[in-house]
């Protein structure tokens, strides 16, 4: 985002470096934090054991889907092994039922991304352009962090997925995101001619 804003190199070195700064204040404070970073980086067999055993159970789960799934509704891990199967483990249930057929979320996911940036490149103000990336890389960036944790790639963060985990507060404001993106779009896409017409509407019944 702050690229596509025109930040400066510089502005951006310190704002990463302050961010790095806080971030290693907040994974010395809390124990969990480190415990999660160095069982991710397999430092101490005691702690990985323990710490690790949600990205186990996930690696079982989405190893014993095989190419096409065990079918809809027949995952054995989400039965009280897998932890968080409906929330943050998602994921790994879609891939013990469906197998490779989960590919469908990640290309729909990444045609999200890709439209949207799209979309942010034709918008006709910057202001609506920078809304139309921001939102759309937050709801893709949250997927594929979800995804990657899902399978081990990245440590393991309660990242909800969009659109599939279970949660109010979570779908209310991604069903509110994509809205937003829509409304943006179809204002961008609207005639000018049409807009006056609509204004011009409004006017009068105002008088």
């Amino acid at each position: 985002m702050l690229f596509v804003a025109g930040i400066r190199w510089r502005d951006f070195g310190i704002l990463a470096l302050g961010a790095g700064f806080l971030g290693a204040i907040g994974l010395c404070i809390e124990p969990y934090r480190r415990a999660r970073v160095l069982a991710y980086f397999h430092i101490g067999n005691a702690v990985e054991s323990t710490v690790n055993y949600q990205v186990q159970q996930s690696f079982l789960a989405v190893g014993s889907g095989g190419w096409l799934g065990k079918g809809l509704g027949n995952s054995e891990l989400k039965m009280q092994y897998l932890p968080a199967a409906h929330t943050d483990f998602i994921f790994s249930v879609m891939c013990e039922e469906v197998g490779l057929l989960v590919l469908i979320v990640v290309g729909g996911f990444t045609w999200l991304l890709i439209r949207g940036v799209m979309l942010a490149r034709i918008a006709k103000t910057t202001f609506n352009s920078l809304v139309i990336f921001g939102l759309t890389l937050t709801l893709c960036t949250q997927a594929f962090f979800n995804m990657a944790m899902a399978i081990g790639v990245v440590p393991t963060k309660g990242i909800a997925l969009p659109f599939f985990s279970y949660g109010g507060t979570s779908v209310v404001m991604t069903l509110i995101m994509i809205g937003i993106i829509l409304n943006l779009a179809a204002v961008d896409n609207t005639p000018n001619t049409v807009r006056d017409d609509f204004t011009n509407y409004k006017n009068r019944n105002r008088l």
